[in-house]
Formats: C-alpha cells, sequence, structure tokens
C-alpha cells in the first residue's frame, strides 16, 4: 500500500475525521453506513490519516469503532491515526486501551469542549491551564503518542503551549471559515493565522489545523499560513462525499492541498 507523499513529506496532510458518518448511522439499528467502510474508502483515495473525536456520550464515534479503526490502521502502517478530545473526559482511557491492545496511535489532538458541547468552538489558554495540561500531557506521550493542543490562532499563546511540553498545535480555523466570504475579513484573518504559525514554529512546535475548511477556503489557507503539517477535516468532507462519494471527495481535497503548494 504504497503512499510515497504520506506523512513525513513536506506537503500538508490530509486526516478525515469520520464522525459525522457515525451521527448518521447511529440513527438508525443497522449498522449502516459503515465507519469503518468509510475509512476504508478514504484512504484508498489518498487520505493520510483517520481522525476521530469519541465523546463520553457516545452521540456519533462510540467506544468500539476506535477500536475498530484502530485495527484498520494496522493494515495502513504509512497512514496515522488521531484521537482528539478532552483528556479531562474519556480521551486518556480509550487512547491507554488502544495502546494496551497494540494497535496504532500516533496523535491525540487535546481539545477543550463540555461533555455536552454542540461542537469545539475555542482553544485552551495559557497561562490558565498550563498547570493542569502538563502532567496529562506526559502521560499522552508515555503512550507514544504525539500530543497537539486545539488553539485559537493567538501568537502570544504559542509559547505557553511549548512550554506545556506539546508537540503540535491544531489552529481552530473557524474564525477563518465564517470570514471567507469578505475579502477584507478574509484577508484579515489569514494574518492572524499566519502570525499564529509562524510564531508556533519559532516555539518549536508543529502547526495543523482544522474545523470548517472545505473545497472552497482550503487552498487560500494553505497558502497563506506556512508550514502546516495537517489539516483535519471532516464536517465538510463527509457532505461533500454524499454528493460526490468518498474518492472523488478525497481526491479534490488532495487537489486543493497541491494547488496551495504549487
Amino acid at each position: 500500500m504504497s503512499h510515497p507523499s504520506a506523512l513525513g513529506a513536506s506537503r500538508t496532510a490530509l486526516s478525515v475525521n469520520v464522525n459525522k458518518v457515525a451521527l448518521l448511522r447511529n440513527s438508525r439499528h443497522l449498522g449502516i453506513p459503515s465507519v469503518t467502510r468509510a475509512a476504508t474508502l478514504c484512504l484508498q483515495a489518498g487520505a493520510d490519516g483517520i481522525t476521530v473525536h469519541p465523546r463520553p456520550d457516545e452521540r456519533h464515534i462510540r467506544w468500539h469503532d476506535v477500536f475498530d479503526l484502530a485495527r484498520l490502521l494496522r493494515d495502513w502502517p504509512d497512514r496515522e491515526f488521531n484521537i482528539e478530545g478532552n483528556p479531562f473526559h474519556n480521551l486518556l482511557d480509550v487512547a491507554r486501551e488502544v495502546v494496551q491492545q497494540g494497535l496504532p496511535l500516533h496523535q491525540l489532538t487535546f481539545v477543550p469542549d463540555a461533555v455536552d458541547q454542540f461542537t469545539s468552538d475555542h482553544g485552551w489558554r495559557f497561562p490558565e491551564d498550563a498547570q493542569r495540561l502538563r502532567p496529562v500531557i506526559e502521560q499522552a506521550q508515555a503512550l507514544g503518542a504525539r500530543v497537539s493542543l486545539f488553539m485559537d490562532p493567538d501568537p502570544a499563546q504559542m509559547a505557553g503551549a511549548r512550554a506545556v511540553g506539546a508537540d503540535r498545535v491544531e489552529l481552530y480555523t473557524e474564525p477563518y471559515a465564517a470570514a471567507w466570504p469578505d475579502a477584507a475579513a478574509r484577508a484579515a484573518q489569514l494574518q492572524r493565522y499566519r502570525d499564529a504559525a509562524v510564531a508556533a514554529q519559532a516555539a518549536g512546535l508543529g502547526v495543523n489545523a482544522g474545523h470548517d475548511l472545505n473545497r472552497d477556503n482550503l487552498t487560500d489557507f494553505l497558502r497563506a499560513v506556512p508550514g502546516v503539517a495537517e489539516v483535519s477535516i471532516g464536517h465538510a468532507l463527509i457532505a461533500d462525499a454524499l454528493e460526490l462519494g468518498y474518492a472523488a471527495t478525497v481526491q479534490d481535497y488532495r487537489r486543493c492541498i497541491a494547488a496551495a503548494a504549487g
């Protein structure tokens, strides 16, 4: 399963979040659509990894999905498995069990969401969150996982993220997506993200990005923001796949990424 431009290369990696596949499946008791089938089709089409966000209420991804996907990723050794969530809820319990079963786990993305939160909508703050984050980052890294912190695009916060031991930050991109239709607002937001990425990299952090990125706004974002290692895209990509199919959708997102590099 050769994937010559996979993770570790200079190209921005595409990780597909399959939460919304699980949400649709959970509306009935038929087991369809299959989360693992969706992930397989995305990987076959060139996705660099799979992301899940298993919330405590299991309203979309369920505990068994995490392990089903981890077993699937064993057959794709050049792709990555990213589990995101709040480290003070169920995230570390899930991660420990994955590792204990000898399954792949490459990245844990820590997100400061509430148990009943509709969707992630803000990042960690420093120094406010430093003391409680440091030990859970150490626990995650002891499992062999890279740790990324979900962060607002605030350059002043990046050194704090590195000081507590994070390996990467994931820039929360909803403000950019909301501003994208207005050219002036878009330019202002892109400057914020550019400055945050530069500050993160200067602090020794890798940079990921995600939330409401789509085929319209992704290329502009990656052209403006230097050194983005990975984008994690779920809602828009799965919505596109309802019309285009998984393979064509993943390929088009890869086209958007390639257009930014070109």
